[in-house]
């Protein structure tokens, strides 16, 4: 009987343990491969967060309204692993972010690239490290 509480209990508990593997989205299921953008902006912040690093841009237009966009960008330790740092973008620096904007026309887009002002070029991830569905990131 203990046995057959435990086999139920640890069944449970790793059940309990994929939902949030659910929860994660595929890029087909928010992105729209079919609009790409790119927008120069006043970098604001980069949330290092998983599921996803968020960076957020300001963005004028020629009207000068002014629209904070969310890219969302690979996990934290993936970006880490491919060169960035937490001091690789300054708050106020003029970028150029590359990517594909949310199906619902809001200002949320995936991040392929960003190019700084300098010329350099940060990569939102390498073709074998995007999301399913995502077109490869630009070559070098």
């Amino acid at each position: 009987m203990q046995f057959k509480f435990a086999v139920l209990s640890a069944g449970a508990g790793l059940l309990l343990a994929a939902l949030p593997v659910l929860a994660h989205h595929s890029f087909a299921a928010e992105f729209d491969v079919s609009k790409p953008i790119t927008l120069k902006g006043k970098f604001v912040r980069m949330d290092w967060v998983n599921p996803h690093s968020h960076i957020l841009l300001e963005v004028t237009d020629a009207d000068g309204k002014v629209t904070t966009w969310s890219f969302e960008a690979l996990p934290p330790n993936v970006l880490f692993r491919q060169g960035w740092r937490k001091d690789s973008l300054k708050a106020g620096e003029e970028i150029e972010v590359e990517g594909f904007q949310a199906k619902d026309g809001s200002a949320n887009a995936w991040s392929r690239s960003v190019k700084t002002a300098d010329g350099r070029r940060l990569f939102a991830g390498k073709p074998d490290a995007l999301p399913p569905g995502a077109p490869p990131a630009p070559e070098k």
